[in-house]
């Protein structure tokens, strides 16, 4: 007979690979910060969330359900509790971001080198750069058009078919240390191969292109072949296309892999991860009716521009977070600086699994393993901005939910990358914490994660949504009467008088 254990394990592995198939299908629909906000707002409209404008005064109601967009690669949902009460009550907030390391293309993509047409490009992030050569790539973003009525419209481009690529160096020409190390050199190594001159001056004597190049607007700055490439895509004239923010991905499609079929193998795990089971968690917690009787706000929050600092109109260190905030406790007549003292902010980017191969790298104690469990990320010097507050509080909503939790620091002797989890929590003055899912190959062009730990970042998040109302009253540290000193008060912890 099966242990309780064993059946739960089972169940979970079930659950993780039907998420994992949801996740691998949307990452496959989200290829770039403005994709992924497209998905998102589709998932959200069909569970009955409301777009509001940033243009126009909120009008709110309990109960309600409601998101905003910025640029049009930034996100920000939240569902209202029915109970909510503005002298009590908070917000319970999932941040994540949107975009990845990945090569972009210059303003001026056009170049040709040695009878071939090339494309301009730009590592954005801290990419392993090294592992887009040699991949069949293709170009993806957001397109501006100039429409009949002379309004610019912005739509999504996604040629579904391998553009480019990265070739490498043989090795019979590689000299000294290229034989040992690949350090290309991102200007003149990384531009892709779009095309060679001879096929590219056929294809102008035979193809009718759709509508003349020009010299004007982007037509002037990149190859004819692109411009027709994306004007095809797009289903409008090339003279339409007034400019464009396009980068580089990768052709093959995300799947799961693996002798057991438990690996998510995709680019932009980091942060698609959080931007899927955050919503998923967002939209799940909502299907027991417990937003009725709850007295909190659930948000989530999803910003561009994490992989280069966050400073934009649209990314964490921008006003978005906290001015939607701010309308939110006015519309529904809460004290803007009380309401967020009392919140919580679970900011959820990628943790970094132990690597069979460099176990070293790891420090002794604290190593995530896949299927583990979420991540919790401490920091010393706060490049997390995890403390023993919101790290007991993600302990306990994992304990309702039933999931794993793994401890994350870096060794001693080793650097440490940051999130938005710092920046939001220092700009908003918002208990934060850092959690995560394990991942491997963390920034390279095909990174890869657990099914389970899918799951197990839903799970938690929905736990997190429905209980901190209630968990929210055992947590007081900076008021007069600290919990621990109030009898009757907590986690079932035996108190003595003082």
């Amino acid at each position: 007979m099966a242990s309780a254990r064993g059946t739960k394990r089972q169940k979970v592995h079930e659950d993780g690979e039907t998420e994992a198939d949801r996740f691998v299908a949307y990452l496959n629909e989200s290829q770039s910060p403005f994709h992924c906000v497209d998905a998102v707002k589709r998932r959200l409209v069909a569970a009955g969330f409301t777009q509001l404008d940033e243009r126009k005064p909120w009008e709110l109601e309990r109960g309600g359900k409601y998101f905003a967009t910025r640029n049009g690669s930034s996100l920000i949902a939240f569902a209202v509790g029915g109970a909510f009460d503005p002298d009590s009550s908070g917000f319970i907030i999932i941040g994540g971001h949107t975009d990845s390391p990945c090569p972009k293309l210059k303003p001026i993509s056009k170049l040709e080198k040695e009878g071939a047409h090339m494309l301009g490009v730009v590592g954005y992030g801290g990419g392993l750069w090294h592992t887009w050569f040699d991949r069949d790539l293709t170009v993806v973003g957001r397109a501006l058009i100039r429409t009949a009525e002379d309004r610019l419209e912005p739509r999504m481009v996604s040629v579904g078919r391998a553009l480019c690529r990265i070739p490498t160096l043989a090795i019979h020409l590689s000299v000294g240390d290229e034989r040992t190390t690949f350090k290309p050199n991102l200007e003149s190594h990384f531009p892709p191969l779009l095309a060679t001159e001879i096929k590219a001056a056929l294809w102008r004597d035979t193809k009718t292109m759709n509508g003349a190049p020009g010299e004007a607007g982007a037509s002037s700055r990149h190859t004819p072949l692109l411009m027709s490439v994306v004007a095809e895509e797009l289903g409008c004239e090339v003279s339409d296309i007034v400019d464009f923010e396009l980068q580089l991905a990768d052709t093959q499609p995300s799947a799961i892999i693996g002798a057991c079929r438990e690996f998510v193998s995709s680019g932009r795990l980091d942060n698609q991860g959080t931007c899927f089971t955050g919503t998923r968690g967002l939209i799940d917690s909502l299907d027991d009716g417990s937003l009725a009787t709850d007295t909190s706000v659930r948000m989530l929050t999803m910003f561009d521009h994490e992989e280069v600092g966050s400073l934009s109109a649209q990314g964490a260190q921008s006003p978005f977070f906290d001015e939607t905030l701010a309308r939110v406790s006015a519309a529904l007549g809460a004290d803007f600086f009380s309401i967020k003292a009392r919140s919580f902010q679970i900011s959820s980017d990628m943790a970094h699994a132990v690597h069979p191969n460099y176990s070293e790298r790891h420090d002794g104690k604290n190593r995530p393993r896949l299927h583990g469990g979420m991540v919790i990320k401490h920091n010393a010097n706060q490049r997390y901005a995890t403390n023993s507050i919101g790290a007991s509080l993600i302990r306990r909503f994992a304990e309702l939910a039933g999931v794993p939790i793994q401890e994350f620091a870096v060794k001693a002797d080793s650097g440490c990358g940051t999130t938005i989890g710092p920046i939001t929590g220092a700009g908003t003055g918002i208990r934060t914490v850092d959690v995560g899912p394990p991942q491997l190959s963390m920034h390279s062009c095909r990174e890869m994660m657990a099914t389970d730990d899918v799951v197990h970042a839903v799970q938690l998040f929905v736990a997190a949504y429905r209980s901190y109302s209630t968990l929210s009253k055992t947590v007081e540290v900076d008021g007069p009467d600290p919990f621990w000193a109030a009898p009757g008060v907590g986690w079932g912890l035996k108190t003595t008088s003082h």
